[in-house]
């Protein structure tokens, strides 16, 4: 080599890492749809996750709605007497509970689409 000639230099490439995998393949999804053991795990995670927030929510609704003929019962008891004030029963079977049951439904609903969407990432491979 002259002192005027530089060495060629080399560049290793690898495969792009657009090629690395096919689009619109991630292996989650495949070992889904193949119905592996971890496809299996993949797919009972989400059933799991999606009844802890049914059971969740649905307890939350039988301990406060389910507590409304204890709180009912409550002036009967100091009292003595059997009947309970109508106006306030009124109130809280009319009013009261609805509330409850629509948040307790929009908290559902929002923890059911934020565990789909969790699985979806994890099945696209994002």
């Amino acid at each position: 080599m002259s002192a005027e000639q530089q060495p060629r230099r080399e560049v290793v490439t690898g495969v792009p890492r657009s090629a690395r995998r096919p689009p619109g393949h991630a292996p989650a999804r495949s070992e889904i749809s193949e119905q592996t053991t971890l496809g299996a795990t993949y797919v009972r995670s989400l059933m799991r996750s999606q009844l802890r927030a049914a059971l969740y929510a649905l307890g939350t609704l039988a301990l406060l709605v389910g507590s409304l003929p204890l709180l009912f019962a409550l002036p009967a008891a100091f009292d003595g007497n059997v009947s309970s004030p109508e106006p306030f029963v009124w109130a809280a079977l009319g009013v009261a509970v609805y509330p409850v049951m629509w948040l307790t439904a929009r908290w559902y609903v929002r923890r059911a689409e934020r565990n789909e969407r969790d699985f979806t990432r994890l099945v696209e491979g994002r």
